[in-house]
């Protein structure tokens, strides 16, 4: 089973950029897609085309939208809240909200104000006995970024970047609990459990190409990853991607638009595989696939993708 996680920055401009021809190419089994920015219906036609799925687009206009995309019509679909859509070839309709399960069971209290914004959406698949989820992390911001400390903020900007920070650290709070119910609810039924996505977080210093001065920016804060560092452990989810490159920088699967970022590498590894032990072991490859060149970019991301031997499980 190959799985694909990929942040499309845009679901609309990622296809003008190639991203479909990356999907006919690519051909995975699973795709999950984070930060579509697009209402369900002006999705681009034939964008699915081959598979079938499941699509969240939240209701902040421009903003967020998550999608697990299969060859077989999954069977179940679970999320937090928010109207969800079944979506294939020329199809999009909506999902009867009795047939999309509340994931985990119960909703922690701290993701109430975050339910319809299309951040996180979990299926079990028809044909391999897993659970794939597919999230997207806010992205937070920090008060001690250099452009906070050098450029004189008004108080207004001031409160916007603490208001985002806080909001990030609410949706980690909550999100802890949230996903370790989705683990064992998953391990309950008899299926291994994967979380990919868009975390907004970097793990460690070989995640980052410039980590000193990375400390302070939202996304590599202290808490930040200490946070990530506490949902993985032997017994609950692997870091798939590093497990596959224990000793390497990256590999990179962010660079920003701006200057040569793309270029010289600068990058940060933020979009993961995060699976349960049984799923982990059964890794065979995997890695960030980047563009190969600034002019072919779909995303500021590029896809991460790891194929599984689940003959194994």
């Amino acid at each position: 089973m190959t799985l694909a996680t990929y942040n499309v920055n845009g679901i609309r401009a990622a296809r003008r950029r190639g991203l479909s021809a990356w999907i006919r190419r690519r051909s995975p089994d699973v795709i999950c897609l984070q930060e579509t920015r697009c209402p369900a219906d002006r999705l681009p036609s034939g964008i699915f085309e081959g598979y079938r799925g499941a699509y969240c687009p939240g209701v902040l206009a421009g903003r967020n939208g998550v999608a697990v995309l299969t060859r077989a019509p999954a069977t179940a679909v679970r999320t937090w809240g928010g109207e969800v859509f079944s979506v294939g070839d020329e199809r999009t309709t909506p999902i009867d909200p009795g047939r999309v399960g509340l994931a985990g069971g119960a909703l922690a209290r701290a993701l109430g104000e975050f339910v319809d914004e299309g951040r996180y959406l979990e299926v079990d698949l028809a044909d391999e006995p897993v659970t794939v989820a597919c999230l997207y992390l806010p992205k937070g911001d920090s008060l001690l970024a250099p452009s906070v400390r050098t450029r004189a903020p008004t108080p207004e900007q001031l409160e916007g970047v603490r208001h985002r920070y806080e909001r990030k650290m609410r949706f980690l709070e909550g999100f802890r609990p949230q996903l370790a119910r989705s683990r064992r609810a998953a391990a309950r039924a008899g299926r291994q459990f994967v979380v990919v996505g868009d975390f907004n977080i970097a793990r460690d210093r070989a995640d980052v190409k410039n980590w000193r001065p990375a400390q302070k920016a939202s996304g590599f804060l202290p808490e930040e990853r200490a946070w990530l560092a506490e949902q993985l452990g032997p017994r609950t989810l692997v870091d798939v991607v590093r497990s596959l490159h224990p000793d390497e920088s990256g590999p990179y699967s962010w660079w920003s638009w701006m200057g040569r970022a793309f270029a010289r590498d600068t990058g940060w590894r933020i979009d993961y595989h995060l699976a349960a032990p049984g799923l982990a072991r059964t890794a065979v490859s995997g890695t960030t696939e980047r563009d190969p060149d600034g002019s072919a970019r779909v995303s500021d991301h590029c896809p991460v993708v790891v194929t599984y031997d689940t003959a194994r499980l």
